[in-house]
């Protein structure tokens, strides 16, 4: 049996717009009839993955995603004096490896040298490629078969195990991810609104034009969000080749991103930064499940926290007296609101 963590997040953010549609709007979903601020799970992942915390947690083991090694591996090639024409043919059988090859381009002279979908390159396979590179510039000789061994099944990337890694063209080095991410919604219902601003001229003095010298609008919500998170830690250890140091560190990592990490969109504008304010943790060989249908009826009043976090906690009890429990013992609180409980508390348990 797996042992699954399962974390209940609340934050509040204030006015922002954390992760926009194609139309350059806060996203939204419509649950429960109403229409609620949503954060993708792409964005936060991608916010945590990127972020200090992370690189400064795991450092050596964090891997990169890319459409362009296969450019990277040129440009390397010729900075070693490599003639042009076999730089770009052997950086294209690198970049094979991981990926099909984009169509050439005329307009575009290294296209050709991206793959079609970006790849989850570990730590270990960046470094043998370049170590490839460096010995092909060294010799002066093409890549042979076995020199593009280059896939690895066992690496120590975190968060390739935490998110997973798909190659189409080799399935047999896909990833299966340890961490699945909800997306976050708001506990409440929202309306998202619109802010006209101007910008002044400062060389402007007013004598001939008192005019704007930009005028521009941009959309914003505010609300509280539910975030859950379900991390199967035996396949976060295995992912990692059963280093369960490195699980623990991966582990400590997430949960500290996932409650004091926000997504980047339109910070400069609106600084919306923003630590939970509530976290609840789970541990079990149960079947997970989300507690957002607490939500499915918007929270209303003007103590949202608050009324979230009991509205949360009474439908875990009543989800736990109908089908028994899905976790060993009584979830870890950490709640801001009373000063109960830390993150400390929080990860001791999830690691432990």
């Amino acid at each position: 049996m797996s042992t699954f963590v399962q974390l209940h997040l609340l934050t509040s953010y204030p006015p922002s717009n954390l992760n926009r549609d194609d139309l350059g709007r806060p996203k939204t979903a419509v649950m429960g009839g109403k229409t609620r601020l949503r954060v993708s799970s792409q964005s936060l992942k991608r916010a945590w993955r990127t972020s200090d915390m992370f690189a400064e947690a795991l450092k050596s083991h964090i891997g990169i995603r890319t459409k362009t090694m296969g450019v990277e591996v040129y440009n390397e090639l010729r900075k070693k004096n490599v003639a042009e024409g076999h730089a770009k043919e052997w950086a294209k059988k690198i970049a094979e490896v991981f990926g099909k090859s984009k169509k050439e381009n005329a307009a575009k002279i290294l296209e050709d040298l991206e793959i079609e979908q970006l790849a989850h390159f570990s730590p270990e396979e960046k470094e043998g490629i370049f170590c490839l590179a460096a010995k092909l510039a060294s010799s002066n000789t093409a890549p042979s078969q076995e020199d593009l061994s280059l896939l690895m099944k066992k690496h120590t990337a975190a968060d390739i195990a935490m998110f997973g890694r798909m190659l189409a063209s080799a399935p047999a080095y896909n990833t299966e991810a340890a961490v699945q991410v909800a997306h976050a919604v708001t506990v409440h219902e929202v309306a998202v609104e619109d802010d006209y601003f101007t910008a002044v001229d400062d060389l402007n003095k007013g004598e001939e034009d008192a005019g704007a010298a930009h005028i521009g609008e941009t959309e914003f919500a505010s609300g509280v969000f539910y975030l859950y998170l379900c991390i199967n830690r035996d396949l976060l250890e295995e992912n990692l080749g059963g280093d369960k140091d490195l699980a623990k560190k991966t582990l400590t990592a997430l949960v500290e991103s996932a409650a004091k990490v926000a997504p980047n969109g339109k910070q400069n504008s609106f600084a919306s930064r923003a630590y939970a304010s509530y976290i609840m943790a789970e541990k079990g060989d149960q079947q997970p499940r989300s507690l957002s249908i607490a939500f499915l009826k918007p929270v209303r009043g003007e103590d949202v926290m608050n009324e979230a976090i009991a509205t949360l906690e009474a439908k875990r009890a009543n989800m736990e007296k109908v089908y028994g429990p899905c976790a060993v013992g009584d979830p870890i609180i950490m709640n801001a609101e009373t000063g109960k409980g830390s993150l400390n508390d929080i990860t001791t348990f999830v690691t432990e």
